[in-house]
């Protein structure tokens, strides 16, 4: 700095106060030693000469804060310098530049190191004063100090946002199915409990629905002066249908009955089927006068013919009706009252009505007695057998008889096949009865040889898949010629399926064992079952036979039927002849044989074994031959 001739004379003067203290400091550290001695911390071994003496400070230079470093420079051992010479004092000012204090906060990791005058510019900054050795203030510097929670925060926020985003996505994605899957759930309940309510095959409420609205309207009924009723309805022959149509047909048949019903009844009355054929209605505001005629409507309304898969169906209707009032406490009274009514519409001959009362209970109770009475009758053979004959046209020889069971009841007496039989046909005890009478008859007249056999089959005994080979055990048991069996069904026994009673038929007569169509003209008389069927015989209705003589269209009926009868190459029957006017007609109409109260009432087996011995005896030529009577 010396050398500096351009210098400022009072700027070095100023210079060189400044540095004075640094100056000092060297020549203090520089003082002689003792000859030989070499100071150890000035003396360095590895290079044999003694390393510079150096200071530094920071301190004001020129009024400025500067780092000042003065070196003492030297060359050799200590010893060679003189004692009154001290060494060369290199000095380097370097002032506190932002260039500097750039390079500083790189190197130290002091983010925005400066210099400042006064207070921080920031709350958060670090300070740092700098201060000489008399304590007095040099520099202040501050900077800004890493945060790295802060600075995590600002790197992780991006992520977190994304995240969020992404949250909030699956957030709303797995509402969106939480809403759908509680919509599809809910609708699945409403289904569940849908199917769990109504039939599937009608669509109507079952019985279960039924019940609870049933059980609610009771209540009210109870507690309030509304009035209502409950309409039990049992389809008469559907088991018919079913069991000669087939299921198929059978369950279309419900479905249509079950649309008709909604037709004929009002929006506001409930319709349910219960199960198989029967369907129930709850009806308010219906005044009981009204009941009645309601119910023959719907009757009326369900008979009518159902077209259904290319079949023409005829089924009918019975129903019992019952009101609820203050005194209808359960479902169940309610309903065991209408089923009373029902009961009582079937036995009562079917397609009608019937409205409860106090009466039909104890009908009830003694009908259910008599169906176990005729079912103990039946299992211990306390029945019996009537036979009634057939006759030629002149009524002189007996051709044949027809077997009829009569029922002498221990206590009540005589019970009229009238009362028994459609107890029978109800409780399908007609089946085993049925059997009974067919096996018993062949057993009896199994001693008349000369006359014909004819036992009357119910349509439920004939519908049953093994009737064949009943009637083939039977005749093989009791060794009953099949040649003089002719069994007599009626026309409704033949409604439904063609087809598998034909089978039946056919398979019957290749036994040998004849038919009879009984009470011809009375039902459909379709010339169909004439064409179709392997009758034998026609038997004319009682009900024309009574009005021939007074009523011109029953005797064209009747010639009409023995025209037709013989066109076919059958035998014709006239049965409930009584007078002598009725045999005179028929015998001129062409009939081939006769039966009624003039030929004879239905008797035990001893009295047409007499009979038939009387006739032997009479005139030992004249015997029943067969053929003449089944053709």
């Amino acid at each position: 700095m010396a050398g500096r001739s351009s210098v400022d004379p009072g700027w070095f003067g100023s210079a060189i106060d400044d540095l004075a203290p640094v100056i000092d400091a060297i020549r203090g550290r520089s003082s002689p030693l003792k000859p030989g001695a070499v100071e150890p911390a000035l003396y360095d071994p590895a290079i044999g000469v003694e390393r510079p003496i150096r200071t530094a400070r920071v301190q004001q230079f020129m009024g400025r804060p500067a780092i000042v470093v003065a070196v003492a420079v030297g060359s050799g051992s200590r010893a060679n310098i003189l004692p009154d010479r001290l060494p060369p004092i290199l000095l380097t000012v370097t002032y506190l530049h932002d260039r500097f204090l750039e390079l500083i906060s790189k190197h130290l990791e002091l983010p925005h190191l400066r210099l400042i005058d006064g207070n921080p510019t920031s709350s958060s900054d670090n300070i740092f004063e700098l201060l000489d050795e008399s304590g007095q203030l040099i520099a202040r510097f501050a900077w800004t100090p890493k945060r790295p929670g802060a600075e995590i925060v600002r790197n992780v926020i991006p992520f977190l946002g994304i995240a969020l985003i992404g949250f909030i996505i699956l957030a709303m994605f797995v509402l969106r199915n939480m809403r759908h899957t509680a919509a599809a759930i809910a609708a699945g309940e409403d289904q569940l409990r849908h199917l769990a309510l109504h039939d599937p095959l009608s669509g109507l409420p079952n019985r279960t629905y039924f019940g609870e609205r049933l059980a609610e309207l009771v209540a009210d009924v109870g507690r309030t002066s509304r009035t209502a009723a409950v309409l039990s309805i049992d389809l008469d022959r559907f088991k018919d249908v079913n069991d000669t149509l087939g299921h198929l047909i059978g369950d279309a048949l419900i479905r249509a009955v079950a649309q008709r019903l909604g037709r004929l009844l009002r929006s506001d009355d409930l319709v349910a089927r219960l199960g198989g054929d029967e369907f129930a209605v709850i009806t308010t505001a219906v005044p009981d006068a009204e009941l009645q005629k309601l119910g023959e409507r719907i009757v009326d309304g369900l008979r009518a013919p159902y077209a259904i898969m290319g079949h023409t169906i005829v089924v009918g209707a019975s129903i019992g009706i019952t009101s609820l009032d203050h005194r209808s406490k359960e479902v169940a009274d309610v309903m065991r009252r209408a089923d009373v009514a029902l009961y009582r519409a079937k036995n009562d001959g079917r397609n009608r009505a019937c409205i409860y009362d106090a009466n039909m209970d104890a009908d009830l109770r003694e009908r259910k007695q008599m169906e176990r009475d005729l079912h103990d009758a039946i299992e211990y053979n306390d029945l019996q057998l009537a036979f009634q004959p057939l006759v030629n046209p002149s009524g002189e020889v007996m051709l044949g008889v027809e077997a009829l069971c009569r029922w002498q009841h221990p206590t009540r007496g005589d019970v009229p096949p009238a009362t028994f039989i459609p107890i029978a046909e109800h409780s399908e005890l007609i089946i085993p009865l049925g059997e009974w009478v067919l096996r018993q008859a062949c057993i009896e007249a199994k001693a008349w040889p000369g006359l014909m056999l004819a036992v009357n089959v119910s349509p439920l005994q004939f519908r049953r898949p093994d009737f064949p080979q009943v009637v083939a055990r039977i005749l093989e048991e009791t060794g009953f010629d099949a040649g003089r069996l002719e069994l007599e069904i009626t026309e409704s026994t033949l409604l439904g399926n063609v087809e598998d009673a034909e089978a039946a038929m056919r398979e019957i007569k290749a036994l040998g064992v004849h038919f009879a169509l009984d009470d011809f003209g009375t039902g459909y008389s379709s010339l169909l079952y004439l064409r179709s069927f392997p009758f034998d015989k026609l038997k004319i209705d009682r009900s024309f036979v009574r009005n021939i003589e007074g009523a011109a269209d029953s005797a064209a009926i009747v010639h009409a039927v023995v025209s037709l009868g013989r066109g076919l190459g059958m035998k014709v029957t006239a049965e409930g002849v009584e007078t002598a006017g009725q045999h005179l007609f028929l015998r001129a109409a062409g009939v081939h044989s006769l039966q009624g109260f003039r030929f004879g009432r239905p008797c035990a087996a001893s009295e047409i074994a007499d009979r038939l011995a009387r006739q032997s005896d009479a005139d030992p030529n004249v015997r029943a031959p067969i053929a003449s009577l089944a053709g």
